[in-house]
This record gives structure tokens, C-alpha cells and sequence, in this order.
């Protein structure tokens, strides 16, 4: 592979890390093949001022492109953020309210993330919540109407990136109506093309039209679909969300390290599907920095052998160039806000009065 390109596929891997600094192996990934960005679990979390710290050294990663600082922020369990940042209830409590509030709440949540540093949150969830034994989506879903799932997730995203933070769609084409975990296993959703249209695809359609800056895929099968692939490693699939959702976004897969892909796909081998598939960025949540090393160079021997077509790798990186201008355009000149005023920012008393509004209608 040409130098150039090699010193750039590092640019489809999101890299998850242990402790309450970047390591430095990862500095070295990102010093020989770029880096997508990182992602903070709550094992990187100590305080608003040391996650910004975290933040800026991020930021400082070598390549040509800024590294995304990415979140779960959802509100309810999955949110990494805890006190002193506002804790938000689950989105489900945003179901019974109005976009208005759904507004509200993501300019608040993107006043915080900004604050601290973090570019993209993995929110909102657009599943739509039709199965009550769902293990895994349940109140993060903002409904199990799939107009009000749309409408709201569109004014969360709205919000959001109006102020600054991209957002992420998830988990494409729909985990609501699932039975299983896809951490442990692969979950499949059985109904038919007509019905996966007019529900689950129903909420991304609208956030394609906000302009969400990316989606996240779902592990899971979707045998009316692909009978063979789940979404993360469907062209098929994944080729329905650009042609007839008309979305032009980064396409992300969820991790890749989760067990209804691992249990059935090293990870070097999933990395290079998944691209070819159509995702333009990976997640890799681990912290073992090795293994995100093997995927990247799995990456690049795919690409010399023709197995993975180059021009969808710089397919992918046209797009993360284009939308990281969007929102990253000063990444590398930010600076943390004294700690005075970053602890004026988060969990301030107007973040709490819409958090105490919105679980009202839990």
C-alpha cells in the first residue's frame, strides 16, 4: 500500500483504552496510521477536569485529520458521564413530552459534552421500543410509536448539533424488536421488508433528513433483508441506508468486539467486512491496544490484496474529512475552560430543571 493511504487507515478505527490518560500505544497508532477518534467508558472517568485533560491530549493525536472524542451519553444506564455532570433520565421520558423538550434537553447535553471536550455522542437511540422483553433497549428508546421516535430523535439531533456535538443514530436498521442482547449474542428480527420500512427504518429516515452526522449499525439479522449477514456486515443493508434513506453521513459499526460478532469473527477479519460492507468508521472498544493494531493492519494487508477495494476505503475517508470540517474544525486550538467555570457548566441548575421535567413523565 502506498505510504500515503497507510499512514491514513487509521482514520476508520475509534479506539477504546483503559485508565484516566491516553496510553501511550495508542499515541503510537496514531502517530504510524492515524486514529479515528477514542471513546470513554466510565473506567476513563474521573472528574470534568480530567476527562477535558483527556479530551486535549485526544485532540493532540498526530494525523492530518483531529481524532473524534466520542461518549455513550444517553441518559438513564447508559450514561458514562455521571455526577457532577446533569444525570438525564432515560429517553423514554422524553416519549411522553414534546420536541420542545427533546430540544431543550440535547442543547443541554451538548453545553456539557462541549465543555469537557467530547465532538460525538453516541446518541439519540432510535430503536423503537415494540418488544417488552427486549433485554437491551427498552427506556433507552424514546417510544414504541415510531412517528414519535422520529420526531424526537430529529429534535435531539437538531439540538445537539447545533451546539456543536455531532450525533449518532443507533443501532441501524432497528434493535427494538429484539429478544437478545447483541453483546452476548446475535439477536434476529424476523418481519418483513414492508414492515421494517414502515417501523424501524421509519426514525432514521428522519434523522438522515435532520443531517445526522452519523448513524450506528446493529448487529443483528434481519432475514428478510439478509438472510445470511447481519447489518454491520450487510452490503445489502447497509447500501438501503444510503440509497433509500439518502443518508451521506459516517456510517459506524457497533463494537466489534461485542459477542454477536467476535463469537463469530476474529476481529481483523470483521474489521475488513465491515468496511467492505459500507461502514466508514469502526469501534473498538477493548482496551487492548494490540488487537487495535491487528484490525488496522488486517486493514492494509486487505487492501494490497485486493480484497478490499481502495476505493471504498477513500470512499470512507472522504467522508470522515468532510464531516469532521463540520464539527472538528477547531479541535486542535481548543483549550479546557479554567475548572471555575467548566464546574459552572455542568450539571448547572438549568440542566437540572429539564431533567426534573422530563421525569415527570416516567
Amino acid at each position: 500500500m502506498s505510504s500515503p493511504l497507510r499512514r491514513r487507515i487509521g482514520q476508520l478505527v475509534i479506539a477504546g483504552f483503559g485508565g484516566a490518560s491516553i496510553p501511550r500505544e495508542l499515541r503510537s497508532l496514531a502517530g504510524d496510521a492515524g486514529l479515528g477518534g477514542v471513546i470513554l467508558f466510565g473506567r476513563n472517568i474521573e472528574s470534568p477536569e480530567q476527562v477535558a485533560e483527556v479530551a486535549l491530549a485526544a485532540h493532540a493525536l498526530p494525523g492530518e485529520l483531529p481524532p473524534w472524542v466520542s461518549v455513550d451519553q444517553e441518559g438513564g444506564r447508559v450514561a458514562r458521564l455521571g455526577a457532577p455532570f446533569t444525570r438525564w433520565p432515560p429517553m423514554r421520558a422524553l416519549g411522553r413530552g414534546d420536541p420542545a423538550l427533546a430540544a431543550r434537553f440535547g442543547r443541554a447535553l451538548a453545553c456539557e459534552l462541549r465543555a469537557v471536550g467530547v465532538t460525538l455522542d453516541y446518541a439519540p437511540v432510535l430503536d423503537v421500543d415494540t418488544n417488552p422483553d427486549n433485554p437491551v433497549i427498552g427506556d433507552r428508546a424514546l417510544s414504541a410509536e415510531a412517528g414519535h421516535v422520529a420526531g424526537l430523535g430529529a429534535a435531539v439531533v437538531d439540538a445537539l448539533q447545533a451546539g456543536g456535538v455531532a450525533a449518532c443514530g443507533k443501532h441501524f436498521p432497528g434493535h427494538g424488536d429484539t429478544d437478545a442482547d447483541s453483546h452476548a449474542e446475535l439477536p434476529v428480527v424476523s418481519h418483513a421488508a414492508d414492515r421494517l420500512r414502515a417501523v424501524e427504518l421509519q426514525p432514521f429516515r428522519a434523522a438522515a433528513a435532520a443531517g445526522v452526522a452519523t448513524i450506528m449499525t446493529a448487529h443483528v439479522l434481519y432475514p428478510a433483508l439478509d438472510d445470511h449477514l447481519p447489518a454491520t456486515l450487510s452490503p445489502r443493508i447497509l447500501g438501503l441506508l444510503r440509497d433509500e434513506l439518502a443518508f451521506d453521513g459516517l456510517l459506524l459499526s457497533d463494537d466489534l468486539e461485542m459477542k454477536a460478532i467476535a463469537g463469530r469473527y476474529a476481529v481483523q477479519e470483521a474489521a475488513v467486512r465491515a468496511v467492505a460492507a459500507g461502514c466508514d468508521m469502526l469501534l473498538l472498544c477493548g482496551a487492548d491496544a494490540d488487537r487495535q493494531a491487528a484490525a488496522i493492519e488486517a486493514l492494509i494487508h486487505a487492501v494490497e490484496q485486493e480484497r478490499l477495494p481502495r476505493a471504498r476505503v477513500e470512499e470512507a475517508l472522504a467522508r470522515q474529512e468532510r464531516v469532521k470540517a463540520r464539527f472538528l474544525a477547531g479541535a486542535r486550538a481548543w483549550r479546557p475552560p479554567p475548572s471555575a467555570e467548566l464546574r459552572a457548566l455542568v450539571g448547572r441548575e438549568e440542566h437540572a430543571a429539564i431533567a426534573a421535567e422530563m421525569e415527570k413523565s416516567l
